[in-house]
């Protein structure tokens, strides 16, 4: 009963610290409420649509007018007007009239009449690549188009029926998992909220602990405001308040703004809270481990802020985890939000169970007792330390 009644005393005492920080509240709740609702807005429309283009014609023939007809049409691509040469097209990019350059050699047409292969330049602004996705995609597209067109044709001058020919002899047809409309947002969004999610806690836990910090230099090495209870009650104490704040935001994160933006979310709640549970439960106590490293209230930015993009990388979403060497794959793995992300992502994009992303799940329980321990230790030094060595500065949680 002792040992209950500590603990429910520091979980009111760090609720108490939590709302009446106007620092801590911007990271527990502004962040992770705006966030994702201000990226997604960013991401929308969620593929570029229309990019104008600039054609250097010089076959001037039937043939190169169906091409640029033909890539006019599609999705991606506008066409905003023909330049006399190449030196034109080049000033019209570098004043960004244009992002891409069709140059139609002056042989084209020639050599799609006598049967011979042709062969047409494109030139792209490489500055953001969802253009050049596009046009590739554009130009793929324009190219098996004209090359079903001109087989038929050809098997029609021949002498030979077509009308049982309807396309290459071997096609291909996409199907997408996940990210259907291949969307930028639906891609990005589903991993970023992990983050959203992990970061903010951890900025919010060293912006108590660095506070904590200020008004133990103030009284002497003793925090007026700290309850002395055990190193486990304390511990459980702080994770019970950061997950009683944090469930509630992961439903919202996770849940309705999917539904607000109609991003992928085909999996069930009964399936993705229990892993996100495990996720902050394992965050909470590495929070409570990086204390160590915030002496000042601020240094909580400067520690936490910088590994931001670190994690992003290590998370495999901007880059396959499998193509990491050894060192950063082990790097990767002792981050709560890698798993969290690369189970969340299966169960809310591809419908996944919890069974079927059982690694990831049983990978945050292993995090979660490696970072109680951390944290139990941490804690239980600290508290066997002489109050005026606090109060210098040696180590402080």
């Amino acid at each position: 009963m002792n040992w209950l009644k500590n603990l429910f005393r520091v979980w009111r005492r760090e609720t108490h610290l939590v709302f009446t920080d106007i620092g801590v509240l911007l990271f527990f709740f502004a962040l992770p409420l705006a966030y994702p609702i201000v990226y997604t807005l960013i991401y929308n429309p969620e593929i570029v649509k229309k990019i104008d283009t600039v054609v250097v014609d010089n076959s001037r023939s039937a043939e190169s007018r169906e091409l640029v007809r033909e890539l006019g049409a599609t999705q991606g691509v506008n066409i905003v007007g023909y330049a006399a040469d190449m030196g034109e097209a080049r000033r019209a990019m570098m004043e960004k009239k244009c992002y891409g350059v069709l140059e139609i050699p002056s042989d084209y047409g020639r050599r799609i009449g006598r049967g011979e292969q042709a062969v047409t330049s494109f030139y792209c602004d490489m500055s953001l690549l969802l253009r050049f996705r596009q046009y590739l995609f554009a130009m793929t597209d324009v190219q098996m188009n004209e090359v079903t067109r001109i087989t038929s044709q050809r098997l029609a001058d021949g002498g030979l029926l077509t009308s049982s020919i309807g396309g290459l002899p071997v096609d291909s047809q996409p199907n997408f998992l996940g990210d259907v409309t291949q969307g930028f947002a639906s891609f990005v969004m589903p991993g970023i909220v992990v983050l959203i999610l992990q970061q903010s806690m951890l900025l919010g836990i060293t912006m108590i602990s660095g506070t904590s910090r200020d008004r133990r230099r103030r009284n002497g090495g003793t925090d007026p405001l700290d309850y002395d209870a055990g190193p486990t009650a304390t511990v459980l104490g702080k994770s019970l308040c950061y997950l009683m704040i944090y469930l509630p935001l992961s439903y919202y994160i996770l849940e309705i703004v999917p539904y607000m933006f109609s991003l992928p979310h085909v999996g069930r709640f009964m399936d993705f809270m229990p892993m996100i549970f495990v996720m902050l439960l394992a965050t909470s106590f590495l929070g409570q481990t990086l204390q160590i490293f915030v002496r000042e209230r601020e240094s909580s930015l400067l520690v936490i802020v910088f590994t931001s993009v670190v994690f992003l990388f290590l998370s495999g979403l901007t880059w396959p985890r499998y193509a990491f060497n050894k060192f950063w794959l082990m790097v990767s793995d002792l981050i709560p939000a890698t798993f969290g992300m690369e189970g969340l992502i299966r169960i809310n994009s591809n419908g996944a169970s919890l069974a079927d992303v059982s690694q990831y799940y049983w990978g945050l329980w292993a995090l979660t007792g490696l970072y109680f321990v951390t944290a139990l230790l941490l804690r239980y030094f600290v508290s066997r330390k002489p109050k005026s060595q606090t109060a210098e500065g040696t180590i402080t949680v």
